[in-house]
């Protein structure tokens, strides 16, 4: 049966972005649609929807600028309704690792959403081609749903 995937981008430098773009490619293997939302807004995002966030972490562990506003947005939402896939892209070189995706799981999960599985981490250090990890992350996701 087909599904509708919502796929929430927080990227600086474009890492994030092959990410979504490669989860969207498997999406379309497999038969689903999907959104992929660069400039992430709660208001043009379907809470009913499975979501996909794929977000770097920037800084001193921040969440990538792009994606702030929506973070702040999932503070008063109701994400009741909301199912969600997080992958995280980090250096384990930096204490703040995946800091960016532990910050939105707890945004989802504090607004009532629930994660469908355990968040990927992937280290660019160990994958230096992030989004091949993803897919075969997803991919083994998406089998077992």
């Amino acid at each position: 049966m087909s599904k509708h995937f919502e796929i929430i981008v927080g990227t600086m430098l474009g890492a994030s972005e092959y990410v979504a773009d490669a989860i969207a490619e498997k999406l379309d293997a497999s038969g689903h649609t999907h959104t992929i939302h660069a400039e992430p807004n709660l208001d043009n995002i379907n809470t009913a929807s499975i979501w996909v966030v794929c977000t770097s972490t920037h800084g001193a562990g921040e969440l990538p600028d792009n994606i702030q506003p929506f973070a702040k947005q999932l503070e008063s939402a109701d994400l009741s309704t909301v199912q969600a896939y997080v992958i995280g892209l980090g250096d384990t070189s930096y204490d703040t690792f995946c800091f960016g995706a532990k910050e939105m799981e707890k945004h989802i999960v504090d607004a009532g959403g629930t994660l469908i599985t355990d968040a990927l981490y992937i280290d660019v250090l160990e994958h230096p081609i992030p989004e091949d990890a993803a897919v075969e992350w997803f991919d083994d996701k998406l089998a077992s749903a």
